[in-house]
Parts: structure tokens; sequence; C-alpha cells
């Protein structure tokens, strides 16, 4: 049976003549997943807020439209691994735990919906999923036209108990599948991840033409070390990897844990700055009955999540390190007279309790617009501007200085130069 399938992926493939192409995710999609905050909490009796199930589904739901995340761009809400039953159906179809979501996926869909969000559902190209679940790989078709029937709006496609070769046929062939169906579902491929694994290079130009994003490396945990892992993978493969992010097809450093145990206020800071830094998918998995103000003011700044959904589509890179400073830069909008504006994300390692005091001119910073520019915290809210000279900064232990650098033909009278906000101090100084 399972020859058979692949060889009937194998004709599809090839006779298929043009990959994904479904016009989605032209920036990086945003939205909230339950896999790194929830896991696989099954057990309602014992766990009835944090059990996967459509009552966290719902109140998740509710709350991102009351606490202003759907309006700031979080849209899709993703159920990860461990939804469904055991088995499937008679008739072979995926099917929820009757008891976790009696209403059933259809239903839970539309409720997601009617509140002006988009729903998204994990599956696995396996035998079964990384939980024990029911997996993809001999129902490839029955599962995307199921998906499509469902209303879904996004698909997770993980690789637990695959071998490569059938992920290389599997993967492109789920894409195309979903495609058939004729509705807008964005597909998120976990294929490199577990090439990673294997010591495999990835065959970028394969996932550009049949995943909208795709998951690179490890799953992210809920520790400071996990996060500083992740931006290693990242800025160490950097030559190879950033070039091939852009509009409708993103690299995924994975979830965003802002808001759960592992992070303290700084570090939080620092992720979002590198996400953004990173033109990254951003997917909170956080639970938001419960997370504490300072993280969700971090989660809903709009000026980050705008260097994030940034229309250049640029993945940004490290620039610099030495010991435990790390300088990272993007490529914004606007532009003027051929000089970017630039995204800057000054990040300290250092963990002994003293703030890092750094000094750079422009030029070390690889700005050179003649004309000056507009410096922005993007934390604090602070603005200043900048022709020349030296910008100081002071970033705490496992922190962030987060700027962006706006190209501008004349700068802006000090006059104008907002206050910071309540929770920041001025980290930046001019020094002329």
């Amino acid at each position: 049976m399972m020859m058979e399938t692949l060889i009937t992926m194998i004709i599809f493939f090839l006779d298929a003549v043009q990959g994904l192409d479904n016009g989605l995710a032209i920036t990086p999609p945003m939205g909230w997943n339950t896999w790194e905050r929830f896991r696989c909490t099954i057990d309602c009796e014992l766990c009835p807020n944090e059990c996967i199930s459509e009552k966290l589904i719902k109140r998740t739901c509710d709350l991102m439209v009351s606490g202003g995340y759907r309006d700031a761009g979080y849209e899709y809400i993703v159920i990860d691994d461990c939804w469904s039953a055991k088995m499937r159906d008679k008739e072979g179809n995926l099917q929820p735990n009757k008891t976790r979501f009696p209403s059933g996926i259809l239903d839970l869909s539309r409720y997601i919906h009617s509140r002006g969000m988009k729903f998204g559902i994990y599956a696995n190209l396996g035998t079964k999923t990384c939980a024990g679940y029911p997996g993809t790989i001999t129902d490839i078709y029955k599962d995307a036209d199921l998906f499509a029937l469902w209303e879904v709006d996004y698909v997770k496609l993980d690789g637990c108990y695959s071998e490569v070769h059938e992920k290389e046929i599997g993967y492109p062939a789920f894409g195309m599948y979903l495609n058939a169906t004729g509705r807008p579902i964005v597909y998120s491929c976990s294929w490199p991840a577990y090439l990673e694994d294997e010591a495999i290079e990835p065959d970028y130009e394969a996932l550009k033409k049949h995943c909208n994003l795709w998951r690179n490396y490890a799953d992210i945990e809920d520790s400071w070390v996990s996060l500083c892992d992740i931006m290693n993978f990242f800025a160490n493969n950097q030559d190879t990897v950033a070039i091939h992010a852009g509009p409708g097809h993103w690299n995924d450093p994975d979830m965003l844990i802002i808001g759960n145990f592992g992070l303290s206020f700084d570090q939080a800071k620092v992720q979002m700055a590198i996400w953004a830094i990173l033109a990254a998918p951003l997917f909170i998995s956080t639970d938001f009955e419960t997370i504490r103000p300072e993280f969700a003011q971090i989660l809903l700044n709009k000026d980050i999540i705008e260097i994030n959904q940034d229309k250049l589509g640029i993945q940004g890179r490290r620039i610099y390190k030495k010991k435990n400073l790390e300088v990272w830069r993007k490529p914004v909008l606007p532009s003027y007279m051929g000089y970017h504006s630039y995204a800057v994300a000054v990040v300290s390692r250092r963990t002994d309790g003293m703030p890092f005091f750094l000094t750079r001119t422009l030029k070390d910073l690889g700005l050179y617009n003649p004309h000056g520019y507009i410096i922005k915290d993007l934390f604090c809210g602070v603005t200043k501007n900048m022709t020349s000279g030296n910008v100081r900064m002071k970033i705490n232990p496992t922190g962030v200085v987060f700027l962006k650098f706006t190209s501008v033909e004349i700068t802006m009278n000090n006059e104008n130069i907002p206050s910071a906000s309540p929770m920041c101090t001025d980290d930046i100084f001019i020094i002329k």
C-alpha cells in the first residue's frame, strides 16, 4: 500500500507544471499555535484550561480579538498535534477527538471565521504524527480534500516517521493537492528541519516552489538557551538561508515563546527583535488568559510588527559579532533616492549583570545616507535625528536595543521628538 501511494504521488509530481503558487503569505504570516505552550495536554479533567480542545481554541480566539492581537495582524489560529482521534473513521478520514472537540472541526473553523480570524490545523507526513496520532503519508489526497471541506486556511505538515525520499515526494505532492482543492490554504512545511537531522542540505528552490514557509531547524523550547541556539543557526547559515526568503516563501525559526515561563522581559524583547529582523512568521504560543501586560506590549508593538511585515520582504543578517555582542540589520522601507531605511538590533548575551555600552558611527553600522536618518527606538518610542557623529547605546544583559534608521532628505527638528514610554529608559544617545 505504501509503495502504491508513493508511485501515485510520483506520477502527480511529474505531471505538475508548477508548484504551489497560491498567492498567499506575501508578508510573513502571523497568528497563534498551540504547541510550544500547551504541547500534547489531553487530560481535560486534570488541566481543564490547558488541554487541547475546542474550549481552549475558542477562548484563545475570543481573547485575541478582545486583546487587539487580531487587529495587530495575528490572524491565524492553528491547532498543532493531538487534536485527532487515535483512529480514522470508517471511511478512512481523519476525525477529531470527540470528547475534546464535541462540535467537530468544521464548527470550530466557522466559529473562528465568525470572529474575523483564520483557522489552521496540523498533519504529519508519516505513518503517524510525532505524538502518535494518525499520519497522512498514505492519505495525502484524502486529507487535503478534507481540510478544504473543513474550511481550513493554514496547514502545518510535520515530518515524523517518514524517510527522506518520502519527504522529497510527499511535501511537494501535498502542497499541490492543497492547491487542487481550490481553497486558498497557506502551506507550512517542516521538511528542512528533518533534513538538518540527517545533515542533508535542503533544496531551497524546491521549498520556494512548493511551500509558503518552512521550519529550518529544531523545535524551540521555552528557554534562553534554545532561543540563542536558533539565533546561532540562522546567523551561522545566513549566507545560504537568507537569500531564499521573500514574498510567498519564508524561513521559519519557530514560534514566539514570549509570555511563557522561560524568558525574562529583556530576553523576550530579543526574540521579538530578531524574529522581526529575520522576516520570520510570527506565531505566538502562549496563554492569553494569563499573559502579563509587559509581554503583551512586546507582542503588540506596531513598530516592530511593521519591520517584520515590511513589503521588501528581505531577511536580515547578523553583521557583527564579538564575544557577547551582536549587531543584526535588515533593509526596510521607506527608501529615499536609492537609500534604504534599516532596522538594527544590538543584542547583548552578557550574563554578568552589567549593561553593555556600544558606540558606533553610521558607517560602522553600514548606513551611508548623506542626508542622515531619523532614529527611532522601537521599544521605547524615543526618536532622534542623526546626520553625523556617533550613536551610543546601552544594552541590558541578555537584552536588546532595537532601532529603526529612517532614510530622509531633511532630518526632523528636535522639538518634534516624542517622550519615552513609561516602561523604557532612554538607551540611545547621539554624540557629535
